[in-house]
């Protein structure tokens, strides 16, 4: 990734014709600075940002070993549900559960279940706010969130546990890729697969399957895989090829790049069936790419997963059921095949009301993330006949104002759209916009008490790559902040109460922006609604676009914004993982400096001094160099506005409080999302607990595309 090149340079007619423009747009800027504005001081010096306050209610967590979590061996036998055995091995509708299983199946340690092996039964119930368009992961289709991608995909490798690890032990854990090896030039890598495993539907797992994913969906341009992997989040140059059914070989053109091990894991780098998914592909067939991506409806049942439950039931507007899956590779120490869980549940209503009926009793887990139910929650959950139990961590949820910087043409912005990047890019303006931000307010909004922490942007604070005395906080100060706009070359000219563009950019109009946010959630619209308010104060119009789930994506990857609400991803809450999305290392890694058609990004000064460090974090394996790293990058990106911080807060884990082997201190959302942290095939509910709450008592899935599971 050091060796990618031109990345900063303009090439192209249009590109140059766009350049024309950005230079008449500056130059109307500059005019309209006046002397003093020029020679004003900062009405508030940058300092760091105050510490937040004490939380007793964050859970902590216990630390382990990363070895102690899982292995992969042969064991002297294999158990499995007694009405597995009864109703499909003895009937000869399956074989022997020694015969399903991998040779060597991946095997969790007893000493890291918190409650130890497990007994079969029961059910958990989920409540989401998503819709499923369908079973097509690898082709962009959401299939509802709320943990059913999680539950129904596995990847090379598994990251989400390592919440318990500490940092100097931290790499990501073997899942499909059982193994790997280095080359002594470090530039390839070499990596087994499980041998043995196979799909829900009894069809072998191999090789085939991760190159399909590889070839005809991350690197084939029509694609997009749901999570947003591409080429670039496996390193610019990166090769993937088959060296036989269980070994596949990277070629990177930088030396042990091990980063690129955490996007191998949930969400960037799990296949999906190659026996199912390839006829239905346009190399191979008559279909053109959006009847490829719509050829498994979520009305299509029993799709092949390689994770431990498979759908077998979809109501419209109604439920989601998933059963286990009779050929699911993982055991436990005593042999017993998981998932312990017989069925899980999706609910379909919203995310507001996965909260309250986790709280209630009438569904079983949920990530409580949105602050307006944080009092009431607790009240509920103290108790002491409550059904749920409240486990909040730490502060790892944050939310910031991103801008569209690219100038040269990602999008294809209109006359306002370009001007409005223009300022984007001026940081006089930049400065002047987070200083209008009463960060305290848009927190005490979502709700009071001691949940929500001033975050000028960066690293969220909960995670051990954070340094507060790197990080650059610009105090709220309406009016500095509207020196830093008189700076910027932006005054209102018709006082009406809202700045001007320039005589001679945008024809002179207020300076409009319009802002993308998520309607899905009642978080982003609260913020983004403060973030309306607070700029109208500052003289600044901010017109939002609210969009729900793919629409808003939509503008997004394809650059059809000016600004944008964001929750933080995870390469703001661990670091380690999708860290090339930290900077425009490459022409689509960030979330709002991308390329266009022409492919390339025009930096600014600092997004490449970014850039560097995000690839010498990448290609080091010193713990030291790149924590020093990363304390640099924080600095630069702070001190340059590079994206602007909301608020953060912790999130809490709502579970019934009759599921066992449930991780202490487990963050909602840290490498991964809870559902993933806690290993949902490894929790278990004790017999004296267990609830009749299965729609499907005995069954299993049945073929793919049948109706239902098996009778």
């Amino acid at each position: 990734m050091r060796n990618f090149r031109g990345i900063g340079i303009l090439a192209g007619r249009r590109i140059g014709i766009l350049a024309g423009r950005r230079i008449g747009i500056l130059v109307g800027l500059a005019l309209s600075v006046s002397a003093s504005a020029l020679g004003s001081a900062y009405a508030s010096e940058p300092t760091t940002p105050p510490a937040p306050a004490a939380f007793p209610a964050e859970g902590k967590i216990k630390y382990v070993a990363r070895d102690s979590i899982l292995e992969f061996k042969a064991l002297p036998e294999y158990h499995e549900p007694e009405w597995v055995t009864e109703k499909y091995v003895k009937t000869g509708k399956l074989p022997p559960v020694k015969d399903r299983l991998p040779k060597e199946p991946l095997v969790f340690k007893t000493g890291n279940m918190p409650d130890g092996i497990g007994v079969y039964g029961d059910t958990m119930r989920h409540v989401i706010g998503g819709r499923p368009e369908g079973w097509n992961y690898g082709a962009g289709q959401t299939q509802g969130w709320g943990g059913i991608d999680i539950g129904l995909s596995e990847c090379l490798t598994r990251t989400a546990p390592l919440f318990q690890v500490e940092a100097k032990d931290t790499e990501p854990l073997p899942n499909l890729a059982r193994s790997w090896d280095w080359s002594k030039d470090g530039h390839t890598l070499t990596m087994h697969l499980v041998e043995g495993a196979k799909w829900s539907d009894g069809v072998a797992f191999n090789a085939d399957d991760v190159m399909f994913y590889w070839d005809d969906e991350v690197v084939d341009p029509n694609v997009s895989p749901l999570n947003g992997a591409t080429a670039e989040t496996f390193g610019v140059g990166t090769t993937l090829k088959k060296v036989d059914d269980y070994t596949v070989e990277w070629t990177f053109k930088d030396a042990f790049p091990k980063q690129y091990l955490y996007a191998m894991a949930y969400g960037t780098f799990c296949p999906g069936p190659a026996h199912i998914l390839k006829p239905q592909h346009p190399k191979y067939s008559k279909n053109t790419y959006e009847q490829f991506k719509n050829a498994f409806p979520p009305e299509y049942m029993n799709i092949p997963v390689m994770g431990a439950w498979v759908p077998v039931e979809y109501r419209p507007d109604d439920i989601i059921v998933l059963r286990r899956n009779p050929y699911y590779w993982k055991v436990d120490e005593k042999g017993n095949q998981l998932p312990y869980l017989n069925e899980l549940h999706y609910k379909l209503s919203t995310w507001a009301d996965r909260d309250v009926q986790a709280v209630a009793g009438a569904a079983d887990f949920s990530n409580l993330e949105q602050p307006e139910n944080f009092v009431a929650s607790l009240k509920r959950a103290a108790d002491k006949d409550a059904p749920a139990r409240l486990a909040f961590g730490p502060r790892l949820i944050g939310y910031n104002l991103r801008m569209n910087f690219s100038a040269n043409g990602w999008g294809n912005p209109d006359e306002r759209g370009q001007a409005i990047r223009e300022l984007n890019r001026n940081e006089d303006f930049r400065k002047g916009i987070t200083m209008a931000l009463d960060r305290k307010a848009l927190g005490d909004s979502l709700v009071k008490g001691p949940f929500t922490a001033i975050y000028p942007g960066g690293f969220s604070s909960g995670t051990s790559f954070y340094d507060r005395n790197s990080t650059v906080y610009y105090p709220f100060d309406i009016e500095g902040a509207k020196a830093e706009l008189a700076k910027a070359g932006l005054k209102d000219t018709d006082g009406d109460g809202f700045v001007n563009f320039p005589a001679g950019t945008a024809g002179g109009k207020n300076v409009e922006i319009v802002m993308l946010v998520n309607n899905d959630y009642g978080t982003d619209k609260s913020l983004a609604e403060g973030v309306v308010g607070q700029m109208e104060k500052l003289g600044i119009r901010v017109v939002l676009n609210g969009l729900n789930g793919t629409q808003r994506d939509a503008s997004q990857y394809s650059g059809r914004f000016d600004w944008l609400i964001r929750r933080n991803e995870q390469e703001l809450t661990s670091v380690v993982q999708n860290t090339v999305q930290l900077a425009p290392v490459g022409p689509k890694t960030s979330w709002d400096h991308r390329a266009p058609e022409s492919g390339v990004v025009d930096l600014m000064p600092f997004e490449k001094e970014l850039v560097d460090i995000v690839n010498k974090f990448v290609s080091s394996s010193d713990n030291d160099e790149r924590a020093s790293l990363m304390k640099t990058f924080q600095k630069i990106s702070t001190e340059h506005v590079y994206n602007i911080g909301l608020t953060e807060y912790p999130g809490a884990l709502i579970i019934n409080k009759r599921f066992s082997n449930i991780p202490q201190g487990t963050p909602i959302f840290m490498f991964n999302w809870a559902e993933d942290s806690i290993v949902r095939e490894r929790v278990f509910v004790a017999a004296d607990k267990q609830q009749k709450y299965e729609l499907f008592p005995d069954q299993l899935p049945g073929k793919p595309g049948d109706k239902g599971p098996t009778n």
